[in-house]
């Protein structure tokens, strides 16, 4: 008979003992899961047959000596200490599942090691008192479940126990439904795939055409965490090919958007040597909040009103070179047989197409002249077709194909 499915609690138990030995004892108590005690606890380390891995005994990950001395010290190098530990358990396959419950410093630490520990997929989940907030900094471009603890997770309570119950019972289903997902047939061969709501016309012909040559695929709404999920999962090996229709969130970047993936957009595919076409969709615009949000220094651009929580903004000439001058640095060390960038040469958008709002004939060439002039190795081709016709699509789908054959061929 196979062993259950192993847990990691995860907490300081100096402070949070009481919490984190009911969450172990619930995992146990489901019959289905084992769960295993990690203390993080910086202050003297409390003696507890319950507590499985010790403070000092995951510190010894790090090995030498370690300066505590301060909170900030101390935080910092715990949060090592647990990324090492939990990354050497998943990596001999000790553990399928963890949870974390605390406040602010243990979900600092926590967040960081769960996202640095562990793939996409593999079952996580943070109790916090910071969970009722903005939590994108702890989550990230991640899979990671956050509940909110409502009280604070001090001693036991009747709140507590039904909370804390429910969430070790999540986590042992999380961990269950991973395990069988582990005996699951394979899937198709999966493509990357980004979108927005004015790219979505070509995204939908893409995907039907994908899908009828085999493949599977998986869309990431291009809003800053879906560009930067991609990436990870690039990185990650999950993808035999990317299709990057819709690259708006360098705008973001550039510009001061509000939908920004980071410096590191646009790069992952290129380091890992996966097929990828890439193109210019939504980059006529940089995305705000409301009207009132915008900043002043922006007063007379050209704005358009996408719903009342989305205030779209036109590029202009100059940052369209400069966009053409960023993807230009980031394909250059991309492989020229399995990079293809396609130029829709009647607009990048729903909105910048003829007699559309966002229509800016200097802006786009601007924009295409930089890619064209930067001395790239890969195929540049021009489509005679907005971004949004079918066939723009299909000379995507067809450039994307033909290059991951060609990858299967050398392998």
């Amino acid at each position: 008979m196979p062993s259950p499915p192993v847990v990691a609690v995860v907490g300081t138990c100096d402070t949070k003992y009481e919490a984190l030995s009911y969450i172990k004892h619930a995992i146990d108590a489901s019959g289905s899961c084992k769960a295993i005690l990690v203390d993080i606890g910086t202050y003297v380390p409390p003696v507890h047959d319950n507590i499985d891995i010790t403070n000092t005994q995951m510190l010894r990950e790090l090995g030498g000596e370690h300066d505590l001395s301060s909170r900030d010290l101390a935080l910092e190098t715990t949060t090592r200490a647990l990324t090492a530990t939990l990354s050497r358990m998943y990596t001999q396959g000790a553990i399928t599942g963890v949870i974390g419950a605390g406040g602010s410093g243990n979900t600092s630490v926590c967040a960081t090691a769960f996202r640095d520990a562990f793939p996409i997929g593999f079952p996580k989940l943070l109790v916090s008192t910071m969970a009722s907030g903005n939590v994108a900094h702890y989550v990230g471009e991640t899979d990671m479940t956050m509940m909110y603890s409502v009280v604070d997770i001090a001693g036991m309570n009747a709140l507590l126990h039904k909370i804390l119950g429910n969430a070790a019972s999540a986590i042992v289903g999380m961990t269950l439904h991973s395990r069988l997902g582990q005996n699951a047939p394979l899937q198709r061969r999966s493509i990357a795939v980004t979108m927005f709501g004015l790219t979505t016309p070509c995204v939908q012909v893409a995907t039907q055409q994908l899908e009828a040559l085999g493949y599977s695929v998986v869309t990431f709404h291009a809003t800053g965490s879906g560009g930067l999920s991609m990436e990870r999962l690039i990185r990650e090996g999950y993808f035999v090919g990317v299709l990057d229709l819709t690259t708006t969130e360098l705008a973001d970047e550039l510009v001061g958007g509000v939908l920004t993936a980071g410096p590191n957009r646009l790069e992952a595919a290129a380091d890992k040597r996966v097929p990828q076409v890439v193109s210019l969709g939504a980059l006529d615009m940089v995305n705000f909040g409301p009207a009132s949000t915008v900043p002043a220094q922006f007063s007379g651009r050209r704005f358009v009103r996408h719903n009342t929580s989305v205030t779209l903004m036109r590029t202009s000439p100059e940052e369209c070179q400069a966009l053409g001058e960023v993807m230009a640095r980031k394909l250059k060390g991309a492989l020229p047989s399995r990079t293809h960038v396609l130029l829709p040469l009647r607009g990048f958008s729903g909105i910048d197409e003829e007699d559309g709002p966002f229509r800016d004939v200097e802006a786009d060439e601007a924009l295409m002249n930089a890619l064209r002039s930067a001395g790239l190795e890969c195929p540049i081709e021009d489509v005679d077709a907005k971004i949004n016709d079918p066939s723009f699509a299909t000379a995507a789908v067809s450039a994307l194909h033909r290059m991951i054959q060609s990858a299967e061929q050398e392998l």
